[in-house]
């Protein structure tokens, strides 16, 4: 955890100095005191700190949504892309959008209650349409059943494309390959007041995760009122998941290589695993944005996340045998 830590703060240094403007060690320093020109503190805190602040919460949120998602279902390839939540999520946003101004800034802190509205109405249709009578929930049904819903969801999201004005268009078309390009501190600000709730909850519900991850029967022998449980802990885990899509757009496979590389590091017990599946999260997409902007087009951040995680994706559903 220490060793992620160290790694985030060094590429958030990095970060700072990476974009088609250059800014020496010096001039940073100066900048970040108060001593640098217009110019200067323009670039670094409108353009580029809320853009490394916003790929940190991003890769924290999601990562922790992946936990809990992986905890409840039991299922290791289990993530809020592939489960459908961020198709859900993304739709609801595309039709506020349809609606609303962009740019106003109602619109902005509106964004994450719309998104965690449909992401929470995609997740339950996932669980419904998993579900057999008299029988558990399985992973694998649960999987394909989320794969098919995300595709339904995104076909709509691409007829509802067809009908959107040009200005918005550009906008949506940015959003869905979850560009930070546009990011500003109202952004950053929508997403915290979720982030702050939300985590030390799920930190605090730790070990009741543990219980879950046993099976139902376990749990149940164990005390827990799983059902209740299972809700409560998917609610969080579809609200950091919506709220996360609605300002950063559609970035997959956070929620899943996080908890991964996480639970490889730290072992499965969850009041260390959530900690350190949330850095490595943060330390993945801080890593792909700032490769994004390395480039002389400003790649959106979700293109370079995909391009890292559908390999390892395969890898773990080859190796699966569920």
């Amino acid at each position: 955890m220490a060793v992620l830590a160290i790694s985030i703060v060094v590429l958030f240094i990095i970060s700072m100095n990476t974009g088609h403007i250059r800014l020496s060690p010096l001039e940073l320093l100066r900048t970040a005191v108060g001593s640098g020109t217009d110019r200067q503190e323009l670039i670094l805190f409108e353009f580029r700190l809320p853009r490394m602040v916003m790929s940190i919460l991003i890769g924290a949120g999601l990562a922790v949504a992946g936990t809990i998602m992986q905890a409840v279902t039991r299922n290791a390839l289990a993530d809020p892309g592939i489960m459908g939540i961020n198709a859900g999520a993304g739709l609801a946003v595309m039709l506020f959008i349809s609606f609303y101004e962009t740019s106003s800034q109602a619109s902005i802190f509106m964004m994450p209650v719309v998104a965690w509205g449909g992401a929470g109405i995609a997740a339950a249709l996932v669980f419904l349409l998993s579900m057999k009578r008299h029988q558990n929930l399985s992973p694998t049904r649960l999987l394909l059943t989320g794969v098919a819903v995300a595709a339904g969801i995104s076909s709509a999201m691409i007829v509802l494309t067809l009908k959107l004005n040009p200005d918005n268009y550009q906008f949506v078309a940015t959003w869905l390959a979850g560009s930070m390009k546009h990011t500003t501190w109202n952004y950053v600000l929508a997403l915290v007041p979720f982030i702050i709730v939300i985590m030390p909850y799920v930190f605090y519900k730790s070990r009741m995760l543990n219980v879950l991850n046993l099976g139902e029967q376990t749990a149940t022998g164990l005390g827990a009122h799983v059902s209740k449980q299972q809700i409560v802990m998917l609610a969080a885990s579809v609200g950091l998941a919506g709220t996360c899509v609605a300002v950063s757009g559609s970035i997959g496979f956070v929620g899943l290589i996080g908890p991964h590389l996480a639970r490889r590091l730290i072992g499965p017990k969850h009041q260390f695993l959530l900690p350190t599946a949330a850095a490595a999260g943060a330390l993945l997409v801080i890593a792909a944005d700032t490769i994004s902007r390395s480039f002389s087009t400003d790649v959106p951040t979700g293109i370079v996340v995909a391009i890292i995680g559908a390999p390892y994706f395969l890898y773990l559903l080859a190796k699966s045998k569920s």
